[in-house]
Order: structure tokens, then C-alpha cells, then sequence
């Protein structure tokens, strides 16, 4: 496998749209340092796993030797972005975006490489725009274009005011990639259309297009909104260790899958196992251990790792548990044993029929977790609590 094609392997793992695919692998092939940008309103100042979605892939970027452009938009955080919202958006004030922007910089290292990422503010070009200037850039658009985005277009069919200077985002964002001559730009679904202007933009002004490329949007621990620290559904990667793993491990199951694709370095490969392990009867928990466990030692160490990990089971253990429960081994013969046939084996139900019964109610845990598959299959190894109702606990080996 060429150098280009793990490349573009690796950079398209969890992408929505490249834009255009065959201009990113002929980019790559050329040999030459790409400049790789990735903007951000320095509207909230911590970062959350929402948005390393994106820093990871500019991570990839650098170790295939590119530069990446970290973009923090002191200038168009004073606009406010009006993606995705159905109102005009307070702008921030001007030590608000400074105080805010300073945070970036202290925690986008520990995923990206300083010596490869090159820190820009792009006030730096637009605050010494004049007036004729900016009025030569709105000239570049018309309403109409603006108003083929859906925010813009669901609010105006709505009647709900946008303001004009919402109009001049987009622009701005596209100014961004001239003045920075970026090769590739980064962002969300939502930012795909601001991205083009981009392109549109560098077209005009005689430089070779850059190429986009959209990833998704993160949903938070609700598993349905996007994570956002406004609606209390995110993990931080400033947070910690234990409160990382907590939250990591509050996430269904299937949203951990989701999780693993986007998140994680493990390879695509590694993760299909785990998950046919999982379809066959393998506890969806012993996955969800291993992405947190990934996860805190990224940004804290291996061993808060471990030590969270410890503090976790132990938490769970003094709130649900009684500290003398009886142990079992039950005979698997080397293979696992059927969830049902293991409560009724252990005693902890009187028929297997009583056991699909309250698995079906919610009424049986593991290690503290709702178990709520029947198919499920107990492997021989680690021995496990198993709950029933809220008196009846037995740690059970399946040998």
C-alpha cells in the first residue's frame, strides 16, 4: 500500500464528504506540505470530544507531514457564527473572544503537534480590511446564494429577522482561506456551505481551490442532541480521569459504537471484531471499558486510566452491592453460558422462564449495568455480580 493511499484511507475513516476526492489524492501525491486549516469561534472556551472529532483528523493530516492552520476566529467571533441557529446570535465582546481564544491554545496540543501546527488569528488580515474592501467582498454573492442555506432559508420563510452582517459570515469565513492559502479546509456538516464559499472565493482570486472536507457532528451522552456544554450532554477533555470514565461509560450501547468510529485510533478492523464479539454474546460493557479507557489515557495517562477504571467499579460496587456476596461457579464447558440459564443455575431465579421474564423487565444487572438482552452469553474467565430485583446478588464464574 502506497503512501497516498493509506493516506487517503486513513483521512476518510468517519468523513461525511470530500469535496472534491480526486483533487485531495492528487494533492497528496504531489509530495508537497499541504496547509490544512480548521476554524474556531472562540464562543466557549473548553473543548469537549465533540470537537476532536475534527482535531483528530487534523492530527492525521500531520502525521503524513502537512501543516494544519488552527484557525480561532477573534474577528468573526465578534459576528457570531449563525450556523445552525434560529435567531441572530449576541455577539461576544472583544475581551470575551481574547480571554476565551487564550484557552484554545492551551489544550489543542494535547492532541496536535506544536512543531506542525501554526496558530492564526484572523483579525490579523480582516481588522486591517477597509470599508471598500469588505463592500467588494459582499459584491462577490448575491442574496439568493446566501439564502440557499437552510438556517438562513428556514428563517426568512419563518419571518424571523436576520441581521446583515450574518451575511458577511460565510464571506468571511471564505476571506480566511484566501488570505491563508489553505489547501484542505476542515469542518462540520453544518460549516459545508461556508466552506465552499471558500472555495468559490479562492477561485476568483486566481489560487487553486481548496478541497473540503465535512465531518460529522458528535451527538453528546444523550445520544441524541450535539454534544454542547450549554446543554450539559458533554464530556471534557479537561475533566477528570473519573468523571471522563463515568460519563464514557453512561453512553448506550449503541451510541459506543458510534463513539469508537469517530474517536478512537483503534483500527476499523479491531472494532468489526469487537462488535460481532458483542452480536455473538460478549458483554457490550467490556467494550465500552476499553474506549474509555482509551479515551482518559489520551488525555490524562494510563495510569488515571486504570486508577478511574478502579474508582468506577468500586463506586458502583459500595452504592448497589452488599460487601458479602457469595461466589458460584457454574460448568460452561469452555463455552459461554446463556444469560437465563446462568440466573437460574446461580439460584437467582427459579425457571429460566422467570429469568427471560425480568430480563425483559429491566429487572437484572451486571456489574451494575441493566442487562436487558436474553441472547446474551456469560464467557468463562472474569467472574461477575449478577442483580436481581433489588436484594437477591451473586458473583458468578462461568468456567
Amino acid at each position: 500500500m502506497t503512501e497516498t493511499t493509506e493516506a487517503l484511507r486513513l483521512i476518510k475513516r468517519g468523513t461525511e464528504e470530500i469535496l472534491i476526492e480526486s483533487e485531495l489524492k492528487e494533492r497528496l501525491a504531489s509530495g508537497r506540505r499541504l496547509r490544512v486549516k480548521a476554524g474556531f469561534d472562540p464562543t466557549a472556551p473548553d473543548l469537549h470530544l465533540g470537537h476532536t472529532v475534527l482535531i483528530n483528523k487534523l492530527r492525521q493530516f500531520q502525521d503524513f507531514d502537512h501543516e494544519v492552520l488552527f484557525l480561532i476566529g477573534d474577528f468573526t467571533g465578534m459576528i457570531g457564527d449563525p450556523t445552525g441557529k434560529n435567531s441572530t446570535r449576541p455577539p461576544l465582546s472583544r475581551d470575551e473572544v481574547i480571554e476565551n481564544a487564550r484557552t484554545y491554545e492551551n489544550q489543542i496540543y494535547k492532541i496536535l503537534d506544536p512543531q506542525k501546527t501554526l496558530v492564526m488569528f484572523n483579525s490579523s488580515w480582516m481588522g486591517e480590511m477597509r470599508a471598500a474592501d469588505l463592500i467588494q467582498l459582499a459584491g462577490t454573492h448575491t442574496v439568493a446564494r446566501m439564502l440557499e442555506r437552510d438556517d438562513f432559508s428556514m428563517r426568512y420563510k419563518s419571518g424571523q429577522p436576520i441581521a446583515i452582517h450574518e451575511f458577511l459570515y460565510p464571506l468571511i469565513q471564505g476571506q480566511d482561506s484566501v488570505a491563508m492559502r489553505a489547501d484542505v479546509e476542515l469542518g462540520g456538516t453544518d460549516q459545508k456551505f461556508n466552506m465552499l464559499v471558500g472555495r468559490e472565493l479562492q477561485k476568483q482570486q486566481g489560487q487553486a481551490p481548496q478541497v473540503v472536507i465535512t465531518l460529522p457532528i458528535l451527538e453528546g451522552t444523550d445520544g441524541v442532541n450535539k454534544m454542547s456544554k450549554s446543554l450539559g450532554n458533554y464530556i471534557g477533555i479537561n475533566e477528570s480521569p473519573d468523571e471522563m470514565f463515568g460519563k464514557l461509560m453512561s453512553i448506550s450501547d449503541d451510541l459506543m459504537w458510534r463513539y469508537l468510529e469517530l474517536l478512537s485510533a483503534q483500527d476499523l478492523r479491531s472494532i468489526e471484531a469487537w462488535r460481532r464479539e458483542v452480536k455473538d454474546g460478549a458483554n457490550p460493557r467490556d467494550v465500552k471499558i476499553r474506549l474509555a479507557l482509551e479515551m482518559v489515557t489520551r488525555f490524562h495517562s494510563e495510569a488515571a486510566a486504570e486508577q478511574a477504571q478502579r474508582s468506577f467499579i468500586q463506586r458502583f460496587q459500595q452504592r448497589e452491592m452488599p460487601t458479602d456476596i457469595s461466589e458460584i461457579e457454574l460448568a460452561g464447558n469452555g463455552k459461554g453460558l446463556a444469560l437465563p440459564r446462568v440466573l437460574k443455575d446461580a439460584g437467582l431465579t427459579a425457571s429460566t422462564s422467570e429469568a427471560l421474564r425480568l430480563i425483559k423487565q429491566g429487572g437484572v444487572r451486571i456489574d451494575g449495568e441493566k442487562a436487558d438482552d436474553p441472547a446474551l452469553k456469560i464467557r468463562p474467565g472474569q467472574a461477575h455480580v449478577f442483580q436481581v430485583g433489588k436484594r437477591k446478588f451473586m458473583r458468578v464464574r462461568v468456567r
